[in-house]
């Protein structure tokens, strides 16, 4: 669709088979045939949330490796406003920010100011400028006064608002989670939910794709849901059109039905 913030078709990837031993040494190159995405279409407009679900090796992380240009698709089509990944990698990477549950990726010793004018400036943004967007983003992401603390002294939730603050400093168009509650107590988390529903989807209007096993948390944020399994997307609709579709009444009774039609139908 031209006008979607994200856009995929027919998108598959394939892996090599895990070798070791004298296997790897003497084979070092291997023929991709372990799929993790298989023909998967989707198309995410301005502004939406859509969350992925599915159990562990479904292909939620590979997809969102996509779409952040970290990996190429074997086959298909994917877009980032427009741009596309394997093509235009520096256009999407310009228009995307990313940020995961496990990303502790910062300079304890240093500030949080002075890790997000680091990483600014490493975005080709001027000093001059990161100062400026640093006051404007960390004020409602509740970190105004820890800029000036060690990384190294900050709760784990403090640490996660940073890292969305990193994300969203080139003030991207998209931002893309991967389980990023993942280490957050139930408060922190809860809050963390609220915060990005209030200021970045809210008052920003920014598209959102994030990945979760928490389905109370998909519930709270996504406007849609993609299941996958396997590498297979199995549905894709509103919590409502999940369960009508499904007969159930709860998202885990939706989830795990069509995991059993999609097993039978394999079998």
């Amino acid at each position: 669709m031209k006008n979607s913030a994200l856009s995929l078709e027919n998108v598959e990837k394939y892996f090599p088979p895990a070798a070791s031993g004298w296997g790897a040494l003497l084979r070092p190159v291997f023929r991709l045939t372990v799929p993790a995405l298989r023909g998967i279409s989707l198309e995410v407009m301005p502004g939406e949330v859509l969350a992925v679900v599915g159990a562990n090796g479904a292909g939620k992380s590979t997809l969102l490796r996509i779409l952040t240009t970290l990996l190429i698709p074997t086959r298909g089509r994917a877009q980032v406003c427009g741009f596309d990944v394997a093509r235009e990698p520096a256009k999407v990477r310009l228009r995307i920010g990313y940020h995961t549950g496990g990303d502790a990726c910062f300079y304890s010793r240093l500030t949080a100011r002075e890790n997000l004018v680091l990483f600014a400036v490493l975005n080709n943004i001027s000093e001059a400028e990161a100062s400026k967007r640093i006051e404007e983003i960390t004020g409602p992401f509740g970190l105004g006064e820890l800029l000036d603390r060690q990384v190294r002294t900050l709760s784990t939730g403090n640490i996660h608002r940073l890292g969305l603050a990193r994300a969203m400093l080139h003030r991207p168009a998209v931002l893309v989670l991967d389980e990023p509650t993942r280490s957050l107590d139930p408060l922190a988390a809860a809050e963390f939910r609220r915060f990005l529903l209030r200021d970045i989807v809210g008052a920003r209007g920014t598209t959102m794709i994030f990945a979760s096993h928490m389905l109370a948390e998909v519930e709270q944020l996504a406007g849609r849901i993609a299941v996958l399994d396997s590498g297979l997307m199995l549905a894709c609709d509103n919590l409502a059109g999940l369960k009508s579709a499904t007969g159930a009444e709860t998202l885990e009774e939706s989830l795990e039905t069509l995991t059993r039609r999609a097993s039978r139908e394999t079998s």
